[in-house]
């Protein structure tokens, strides 16, 4: 497809096989050695595309038919599958989903670390595939995202307000959301409540691009213990709607527990350095965990950071708490520790866990999470991981016996890397949500390491996202 030749006909080409899936959920096909990713294509359909990007060495296509469908195809059980940029892979049957998602963790490990996988675990899935989230955010907006049936009526006539996602590539762009199945009730309860007071009152919704309008974000997050906290993201509003929209709230919806606000006039939707007001209730909910002694519980705020599927934590901190194979008498160094989840919830079996993280609030809710559960053997530090995991440092805590790291997408510093490599603990548990960049610090540590298990745990299903869990030992 030339570029310089904007009325050129568009390629297309007919009885393609799909063959696999990318990682971003799309089919893959080839054509005379071209690769193409199809979007919304499954493996095992035979399609007609239209290529509507075309590079050197790959193309980017659309169905314009299915000719035989794949029998690993379902029908998406979501109204907005399509146009909303989550759970890509509705349209495939769960437990393909899950053998796609095993092969392309165990292709990263192979391609990209040179690792053994003939011993790989297979994938955990999630026991719910439906309603699994503890947390969602909405976005308002005065731009709403048309549809052919919205493109029927007169401009004057269109409802321009919407609370819901952002569309894939378009930042100012809103799908309004009739109904998710990411979040259990009252999730869909609230957000349509919350819209149709806003519209009938006359509260402006956000304009993305020029940063005006009353209501921002609506953030949502529930507990398996119950409870339920609400957090509206305000901009510009007056004092008057503000209060309205949360009594509102509070009457409607007597099981929130938390009832909080936030006013933002910043050009980005990060809340981490704003004020969180508390209209109703506490600042604060509580999430729980079983342990071997009963339970642990985690006090979850507007900022704190906890795995968004609950039940699917549980088994992950399960596996690394296995993979660690603790006797009591450990010292564990906790990197990356977030809220103190893990070290938590492994203290019981070990003689002491340090806890390290970048965000100081987060430190706080470990240091709070510790306290409330009677646990003593914890220390937590805040600051940039290659900054604090110093000799020095080292030298002050002792050496660790087992490390357990859960890194943010972009994997450990190279500093880090070369820490973990002189400290020689005798285990590491390396939990990762990005197989690519755990395999890249895996081919610096099999040095000294080798890989002795490796188990996937799906945390996020209909999406190509992944949880990889892998124990290394020092090797002798």
């Amino acid at each position: 497809m030339s570029r310089n030749r904007k009325n050129a006909e568009p390629i297309r080409i007919t009885g393609l096989s799909i063959i696999d899936i990318a990682e971003e959920g799309k089919g893959v096909g080839k054509a005379d050695e071209l690769v193409i990713f199809v979007d919304k294509a499954v493996p095992g359909d035979v399609v007609d595309i239209r290529v509507v990007k075309k590079k050197k060495n790959f193309a980017e296509a659309i169905v314009e038919n299915i000719q035989t469908p794949s029998e690993l195809r379902q029908d998406p059980f979501c109204s907005h599958f399509g146009t909303c940029g989550g759970c890509k892979w509705q349209h495939m049957e769960y437990d393909a989903q899950l053998k796609f998602k095993q092969k392309n963790v165990e292709a990263a490990l192979q391609r990209l670390a040179k690792i053994d996988t003939s011993t790989m675990e297979p994938i955990l899935g999630s026991a719910a595939n439906r309603y699994y989230r503890n947390k969602l955010e909405y976005t308002f907006s005065n731009k709403r995202w048309l549809n052919a049936t919205d493109m029927e009526f007169e401009a004057e006539g269109r409802e321009m307000n919407a609370l819901g996602f952002h569309v894939p590539l378009r930042f100012d762009k809103i799908l309004d959301i009739e109904h998710c199945y990411l979040q259990a009730e009252p999730s869909n309860s609230l957000r349509l409540r919350v819209r149709e007071y806003a519209l009938k009152n006359d509260i402006s919704f956000y304009d993305l691009r020029n940063h005006e309008g009353a209501l921002r974000n609506l953030i949502i997050r529930t507990s398996s213990t119950g409870e339920v906290m609400v957090v509206v993201v305000f901009a510009y509003a007056e004092q008057e709607q503000i209060n309205g929209l949360m009594e509102h709230l509070k009457v409607s919806f007597p099981e929130i527990t938390a009832l909080l606000y936030i006013e933002n006039q910043k050009k980005n939707d990060t809340i981490f350095d704003q004020e969180v007001i508390t209209y109703a209730g506490r600042d604060h909910i509580f999430e729980q965990m079983p342990v071997d002694n009963g339970v642990v519980k985690f006090k979850i705020g507007a900022k704190s950071f906890y795995q968004t599927n609950s039940d699917q934590a549980y088994e992950l901190y399960k596996i690394t708490k296995e993979f660690a194979g603790f006797k009591g008498d450990e010292l564990v160094y906790d990197l990356y520790t977030g809220a103190g989840t893990i070290a938590n919830f492994v203290a019981g079996n070990v003689k002491q866990v340090v806890g390290i993280e970048y965000v100081p609030t987060a430190i706080e809710d470990a240091k709070f999470n510790s306290e409330l559960n009677g646990i003593n053997n914890t220390i937590f530090y805040a600051g940039d991981m290659k900054d604090i995991l110093t000799g020095h440092f080292i030298a002050e805590h002792g050496k660790p016996d087992v490390v357990i790291t859960d890194p943010p997408r972009a994997g450990m510093h190279t500093d880090v890397v070369e820490r973990l490599l002189e400290m020689e603990a005798e285990k590491i548990v390396y939990v990762s949500c990005n197989a690519a960049t755990q395999a890249r610090d895996l081919a610096l540590l099999k040095e000294k390491y080798d890989v002795v298990r490796i188990k996937p745990v799906d945390m996020f299903p209909h999406t190509q996202h992944v949880e990889n869990v892998v124990l290394l030992e020092l090797r002798s």
